[in-house]
């Protein structure tokens, strides 16, 4: 497939709180655009505040798709979201419009853009339950050494403290009888549909991201973040939520075990530990076009760095 044949794709990605959603939706108005939401979170109904949905206003008149589709109790993998989010990408591209990603999941975007394929394997519900029990009975290293007796490259690559990641891998290879490292590189050997640009934001000053992820938990908290939190809890919902900082972090709080402000502070802990995570992430890969904001103080700069970093990459 030719450069010509590709569909052209800008992707704006970095930590929470960096600044995407204001981005995207500018250079959507910029390129005549629409929005693609790469955000593992954002996806579930009912967890609004907490997962920082753009509003309406923030839209501002620009459409976002694959926010708000899905019910908290059902499961969404990241082959769900490749194979959906290419639907979406061909429908906008066909319309004359162009795709932009904006999300802070890593695995999602990265899956995307580099058209992973995904072993078509259905999930052995048992077989996950028996791996997340050895590893809450004999510890996560425990478990990870099981994975490298079976799959030493898979296991040099994945953290022992990456419980989801360890017990996927050792469910594919249980599963497919072939080791997991394996069918990871069988699945980047069909070329992406895609061109694409991305735009990483950070700060250099790790300090300011941090005052701004602050300054958005006081926000969120402001907006009614307790409220829904608690509405999640009593919904039964917390399987799902368990996996977004802003939940979890308040049931001491409705159990009575603790203070509600020193409950919010642990929330402004984890995401600022999930911020690096995200970086850690994003870094690995070598095609992102770093943008830092420490200096840039209004939106009309970052937009025409912006314009500089699309039109050096070629992509449009």
């Amino acid at each position: 497939m030719s450069d010509n044949e590709k569909i052209p794709v800008i992707a704006i990605v970095g930590p929470t709180a960096s600044g995407k959603t204001v981005l995207g939706v500018e250079l959507a108005k910029l390129y005549d655009g629409e929005i693609v939401s790469a955000d593992s979170m954002q996806i579930y109904k009912g967890m609004d505040i907490a997962t920082a949905k753009p509003s309406e206003e923030e839209m501002d008149g620009i459409p976002h798709h694959l926010i708000d589709f899905i019910h908290m109790d059902k499961v969404f993998s990241v082959a769900d979201y490749v194979e959906l989010a290419g639907k979406v990408i061909r429908d906008i591209h066909n319309r004359g419009k162009l795709p932009i990603i904006v999300g802070g999941t890593g695995l999602y975007v990265t899956s995307l853009l580099e058209n992973i394929q995904f072993t078509e394997t259905e999930t052995n519900y048992s077989l996950r339950e028996e791996l997340v029990g050895y590893a809450n009975e004999h510890g996560k290293e425990a478990l990870h050494r099981r994975l490298c007796a079976i799959d030493p490259e898979a296991a040099a690559e994945i953290h022992p403290n990456n419980l989801v990641r360890v017990v996927r891998a050792l469910e594919v290879c249980i599963e497919t009888g072939e080791k997991f490292s394996v069918l990871k590189e069988k699945s980047r050997s069909r070329e992406t549909p895609y061109k694409y640009c991305i735009i990483g934001l950070d700060y250099k000053d790790r300090s300011l991201l941090y005052e701004r992820i602050n300054n958005r938990v006081d926000q969120m908290v402001k907006s009614g973040l307790v409220e829904e939190a608690r509405k999640v809890w009593q919904s039964g919902g917390m399987k799902t939520a368990a996996n977004a900082i802003g939940y979890k972090e308040l049931v001491p709080y409705f159990e009575g075990q603790a203070e509600l402000n020193d409950c919010i502070e642990e929330i402004k802990l984890q995401t600022r530990h999930y911020a690096k995570r995200q970086l850690t992430w994003f870094r690995k890969n070598k095609q992102i076009e770093w943008l830092f904001l420490d200096n840039i103080n209004n939106l009309k700069k970052i937009r025409e760095k912006c314009q500089k970093v699309i039109a050096k990459t070629d992509v449009l």
